[in-house]
């Protein structure tokens, strides 16, 4: 499978954690003018799944969601801010302990805490450090799909003072009984961020449930405080599938929801 990256990126092999044992890659995609507009600073957008957004050659059966041809047409169409994309390789056999914050009925899973430090208290530190980044929750954004959405939600229930952006595509909210709504129950007031939450009205063999489980997230939401259209949008893609090219197809609006311009 050829490679099929557009844009600007670095790469980090072998990223090294002391709170997990995995190494994981980590690549890093820059906006197109980063390299000429030297004093400038950028939001940053933390994806999970990081092997499956912009490389057919690393993503999952060779489809990936051209994330960076989406925000190479964006940014120079003034749609969005130009904004660094951080995906974070899965590390395969432990993707589901590392995604999920409690353990399921068969004892898998609940390491997403673990998981978490990682992102936030070493891989930020060094994002921010290696580039030009704006560092504050208002200007950091946490992202995934299935799995890797239900960690984003979790990520941004218990480290709001990092990620004020989330990026919440077709999470699975049945984990764990619905523990997630359990986590949205707890919080004692709305949080102050952006979300975006979907849902594909055509996932696995029962998607009117997957639609349920979602929507049933998005009232926890709402019921929280968060309005609708305004800090938290929700979309039911009704043909959309649980996939990559689903997840490919609704990341424009996301993206344009997360970070719109800044008019000057």
């Amino acid at each position: 499978m050829h490679h099929t990256l557009t844009g600007h990126f670095q790469h980090h092999k072998g990223f090294v954690s002391r709170f997990l044992k995995s190494p994981r890659d980590v690549i890093v995609y820059l906006p197109p003018n980063y390299y000429h507009a030297h004093h400038a600073r950028y939001p940053v957008l933390y994806m999970n799944d990081g092997q499956n957004l912009f490389d057919a050659a690393t993503a999952f059966g060779g489809n990936e969601w051209g994330l960076d041809e989406t925000a190479e047409r964006l940014i120079k169409a003034h749609e969005i801010q130009p904004l660094i994309i951080v995906g974070i390789y899965n590390t395969g056999l432990e993707r589901v302990a590392e995604y999920t914050h409690v353990k399921d009925k068969r004892g898998r899973g609940g390491r997403a805490r673990a998981y978490g430090k990682l992102v936030v208290n070493e891989l930020k530190p060094l994002i921010d450090r290696e580039y030009r980044t704006l560092t504050d929750a208002a200007n950091t954004g946490i992202g995934g799909s299935s799995l890797g959405g239900l960690v984003s939600m979790y990520f941004g229930l218990e480290h709001p003072e990092i990620f004020g952006k989330l990026l919440v595509m077709s999470p699975s909210v049945w984990w764990g009984n619905t523990a997630i709504l359990k986590e949205v129950a707890r919080i004692r007031h709305k949080i102050r961020q952006k979300i975006w939450l979907d849902v594909g009205g055509n996932e696995d063999s029962k998607p009117e449930i997957c639609v349920q489980q979602v929507k049933a997230l998005r009232d926890a939401l709402v019921e929280k405080g968060w309005v609708l259209g305004d800090e938290l949008f929700f979309t039911e893609d009704e043909g959309g599938g649980h996939n990559e090219m689903a997840w490919g197809h609704r990341a424009p609006d996301a993206l344009k929801f997360l970070f719109p311009p800044v008019r000057a």
